[in-house]
């Protein structure tokens, strides 16, 4: 049991990474054991997430001064929440783990100023993430570049063979 000081320390800790976090995605870990609960917390680290079980009536509280309002009857049982700035790899991660586990289940969420259900996460899961979408931006506007290069070097390549081999033959 938390005393009143632990209470206020929480509810200001949630509000600063509720406003903090740009995609907030709700889930229930009934079941799940501490050794997935470590390895999902892992995995979520490594991008920049942060995967917190809270405490459902004093995190309510922490939500009515947010932006995060209006997903406050998301948190009811064992919630434990994705808080993040990008939220495709929050939903790329959690769906991945909730098919491997089917203890974790995705409630749904909120990104930027949307509310989500769970078939919107799902659905954002399938997303690529910023720097996937860079990538394919970055290939497809070298690759005209490279076809051009190679077609107008193709041609000065061919004529110093071809006069190489007459200067072969003319000896």
């Amino acid at each position: 049991m938390l005393n009143k000081d632990q209470k206020k320390n929480y509810i200001s800790e949630m509000k600063a990474f509720l406003n903090a976090s740009d995609s907030v995605l709700v889930t229930h870990y009934q079941g799940l054991t501490v050794n997935q609960l470590d390895e999902l917390r892992a995995e979520m680290r490594k991008h920049g997430i942060i995967f917190k079980i809270t405490k459902n009536r004093i995190t309510k509280l922490a939500l009515k001064d947010t932006k995060c309002k209006d997903i406050a009857d998301l948190f009811s049982g064992p919630t434990a929440v994705a808080l993040s700035k990008d939220g495709i790899s929050s939903a790329k991660i959690l769906s991945k783990f909730s098919k491997d586990n089917q203890n974790l289940k995705i409630l749904g969420g909120l990104m930027g100023k949307d509310i989500l259900k769970r078939e919107d996460v799902l659905k954002i899961a399938t997303l690529p993430t910023l720097n996937e979408a860079r990538a394919k931006i970055t290939s497809i506007l070298q690759s005209p570049a490279q076809k051009l290069v190679s077609i107008l070097l193709a041609p000065g390549s061919k004529i110093a063979i071809l006069a190489l081999e007459k200067s072969k033959q003319s000896t």
